[in-house]
């Protein structure tokens, strides 16, 4: 495919333009702490547009129309199941997490659970971000081979390229002013382009005729079982996501922190339906395609050129700038958590330059995984992502805000520990059922009542003796 010399001009510019956010990030940048949380000065806007400058990724737009393509209306549950979760921190979350100073969930958790918790909670968390960087990655190599006709392999590391200059200099400041540009260019060519998807197949009476209601238009199309269980995944994944709560972290106060996870729903909940539309508009009118497709493949043929060139550097950039935020979520947790704490590796501009130096690393490996995985499902890399990080981490973690000190610290970890195990068996026995979340979170809640039970009859019985 050959784009006309005015998609190229408006790509090459919008794509300039972001390379040069991030450099002006850099100016902000003189230690780790500015890096990874913006030295807890971010305010509303920055903080809403790191949360949506890396939840709205290639899941969120190509992900959700290559399976509207497939299932339709039930594509909706990524970004409504990740609204959800934002409102949920928002209200109950941000508050307890900003008051409490630290920078990572690890850190939190050890201030309850003792030292054992943080590289449980760090391995734990970055396993489970790995697949969604895989999943944005995976939009980014397809979209990227589409539109410039080059090989997947210099698609994944062109991707590695603009996602490492998006965050490597900025951190959270890159992170935060890349996404505000970013998703003010999705909402528009997203938006125009839905509008005009469905004047094209009839509104919604053309809508009806061309497709059943069933699965087409049930948000449970693709079963009761596996959509709530997607869902409720997201909610807890949000919840226990490193990225989100770093955001929360850089907030300038707990006010600002509950505003910008808010702010930040409200944007990311009504983004999925022009894809949805698209991914339906498609399927109609061209059912052979390649579905990951379907999304890239409207702007470039159905909007007018220059909205086309713009909406394929939107594409690119809510891939990338996915990969970029949350490689950075990753690289704060290992290397403030692991090889700080494990290795006692000190100075700001040491831990600074191992930040960077995981973040290089986390992106060109997710790479190298997405060779063995080109033609899977966008979405399900996703489920599985959010569902990995919440099993293991949301009950403690709820625990440890509204009933500190009820849960003993062995019982949280044992918990941590079996939530994954018990994760990872129910997706190799029963891959079709949603079993990894629910048998994980199940497990998970099952040890920390146990704990706190055989914590209350010991500590009764002590008082009786």
């Amino acid at each position: 495919m050959e784009l006309s010399l005015i998609q190229s001009v408006s790509l090459i510019i919008s794509m300039l333009f972001v390379i040069v956010l991030g450099l002006y990030s850099m100016r902000k940048v003189k230690s780790a702490d500015d890096f990874s949380i913006g030295s807890r000065s971010s305010s509303v806007t920055v903080v809403s547009g790191t949360i949506i400058g890396t939840i709205i990724g290639g899941a969120a737009t190509m992900g959700t129309a290559q399976l509207a393509f497939s299932a339709g209306l039930s594509a909706w549950w990524f970004t409504l199941g990740s609204g959800i979760g934002l409102i949920i921190m928002s209200v109950f979350y941000s508050g307890p997490l900003r008051r409490s100073g630290m920078e990572t969930i690890s850190q939190y958790l050890v201030a309850h659970y003792g030292k054992a918790a943080g590289p449980i909670t760090s391995i734990v968390s970055s396993l489970g971000i790995f697949f969604s960087i895989v999943a944005s990655m995976l939009t980014s190599v397809h979209l990227l081979s589409l539109v410039f006709g080059i090989t997947e392999g210099m698609a994944a590391a062109f991707t590695v390229i603009i996602a490492v200059t998006y965050v490597f200099f900025g951190g959270i400041n890159g992170t935060g002013f890349s996404g505000i540009f970013k998703v003010c260019l999705l909402y528009i060519t997203l938006l125009i382009a839905g509008v005009i998807s469905l004047k094209s197949i009839g509104g919604i009476n053309g809508l009806e005729a061309a497709f059943p209601a069933d699965p087409w238009f049930n948000l449970w199309g693709g079963g009761v079982w596996l959509d709530t269980g997607n869902a409720i995944s997201l909610v807890i994944g949000i919840i226990s996501t490193q990225t989100y709560i770093q955001a929360i972290y850089a907030a300038r106060d707990a006010r600002v922190a509950a505003t910008g996870s808010l702010v930040a729903a409200l944007i990311t909940i009504p983004i999925g339906l022009p894809s949805i539309m698209i991914g339906m508009y498609m399927h109609a009118n061209y059912p052979d395609m390649l579905p990951i497709n379907a999304l890239p493949m409207y702007m470039l043929h159905y909007l007018p050129d220059w909205l086309g060139g713009a909406a394929i550097t939107a594409l690119l950039l809510s891939s990338i700038g996915s990969v970029a935020g949350l490689a950075l979520g990753v690289g704060t947790m290992i290397s403030k958590d692991i090889i700080h704490e494990l290795f006692n590796c000190g100075g700001t501009k040491r831990l600074l330059w191992i930040n960077r130096t995981c973040i290089l690393t986390v992106t060109i490996s997710a790479a190298l995984f997405v060779f063995s995985n080109m033609k899977s499902l966008v979405l399900e890399w996703n489920f599985l992502s959010m569902a990995l990080r919440g099993v293991g981490i949301f009950v403690p973690l709820t625990i440890a805000i509204f009933y500190p000190g009820k849960l003993p610290p062995k019982a949280a970890i044992c918990s941590m520990i079996a939530g994954v195990v018990a994760s990872i068996l129910g997706n190799i026995l029963y891959p079709k059922y949603n079993i990894p979340l629910f048998a994980g979170l199940g497990v998970s809640l099952i040890v920390n009542v146990t704990g706190i039970v055989i914590n209350r009859v010991v500590t009764r019985v002590k008082n009786i003796i």
